[in-house]
């Protein structure tokens, strides 16, 4: 999707040690791969941005014309956004999309959506992009292509209910039936990084005996997923603002896992937001007796 971040990624594919280029014309696609003698295949990894903009782009046709090209074993990553998202981002920069220079961006946005969605389905993985910053989609990356032996990525997540649900999740888990620490003055400040934190979370009855639930569930689930293929695994730990049950949880069980053998890197999308009342009262929270 234009907009959703694809000259991050080549930068950030650049930076280690990609060969990238933009907007490649589909027909010279094969002649970028071997070179101009057209004899030998690139030493390095290459990648090609492409978006509707791109001379020949098709997307019916792409998928075929990069799995013809002979000596390479190419990998499609398609990149999704929001339309809110994509939204905000045209109005930032104040740039006009591509298939709507003079229409409002959101026709163009539905447009472009309803015209790569066979791509996307044809896409060997996708990275929704809605809620990454920038450097959080280059680590991203940096998990997925970087030099890492191309084990099996596992990232354990944080967020809030109250300020959407994670995108990018495989396994979500729900931790607002605990004591949310929000409400006890002396805690609100502090996170779910905090000693203090996790030790007001331990006198809740709940808190043990969940997480090791969870974790007996995860070290089985875990590699089942890897056994079936998929390259990448996002547990996610939710709460009512993001900022101290799913940091807590997402912490205790990233050391649980790393003492079970596993790698997991951590990501807490919402541990920088502002104490909020007004958010901590939101009606999905297990506090107001109705859960989301």
């Amino acid at each position: 999707m234009s907009g959703a971040g694809k000259s991050t990624v080549l930068d950030a594919l650049e930076d280690m040690g990609w060969d990238c280029v933009d907007n490649l014309p589909v027909s010279l696609l094969d002649s970028f791969v071997h070179g101009d003698e057209g004899k030998q295949c690139r030493l390095v990894p290459a990648a090609v941005g492409m978006d509707v903009r791109s001379r020949g782009f098709d997307v019916q046709a792409v998928p075929a014309v990069l799995r013809s090209i002979e000596g390479v074993q190419p990998e499609i990553l398609y990149l999704e956004c929001a339309g809110s998202e994509l939204m905000r981002r045209y109005n930032e920069t104040r740039r006009r999309h591509p298939l709507a220079p003079d229409r409002p961006a959101e026709d163009g946005i539905a447009r472009e959506r309803a015209l790569t969605e066979p791509l996307k389905r044809a896409a060997d993985s996708v990275i929704d992009t809605t809620d990454l910053t920038p450097p959080e989609l280059r680590e991203e990356l940096r998990r997925r292509y970087g030099d890492h032996d191309d084990q099996p990525v596992l990232t354990i997540v944080s967020f809030g209910y109250a300020r959407g649900v994670s995108r990018t999740a495989d396994l979500m888990f729900d931790m607002r039936f605990l004591d949310n620490p929000h409400w006890v003055p002396e805690l609100r400040p502090l996170t779910g990084k905090d000693r203090p934190i996790r030790e007001h979370l331990a006198q809740d009855p709940a808190w043990n005996d969940a997480m090791t639930r969870l974790e007996a569930l995860l070290t089985d689930w875990i590699p089942r997923y890897w056994a079936a293929g998929k390259s990448y695994v996002t547990v996610a730990f939710g709460c009512t603002g993001g900022r101290h049950r799913s940091v807590c949880a997402a912490e205790e069980m990233a050391e649980r896992l790393r003492k079970a053998g596993f790698s997991p890197n951590v990501r807490h999308r919402d541990l920088s937001s502002e104490p909020s009342d007004t958010i901590e009262e939101h009606r999905g929270d297990a506090e107001s007796g109705e859960l989301g």
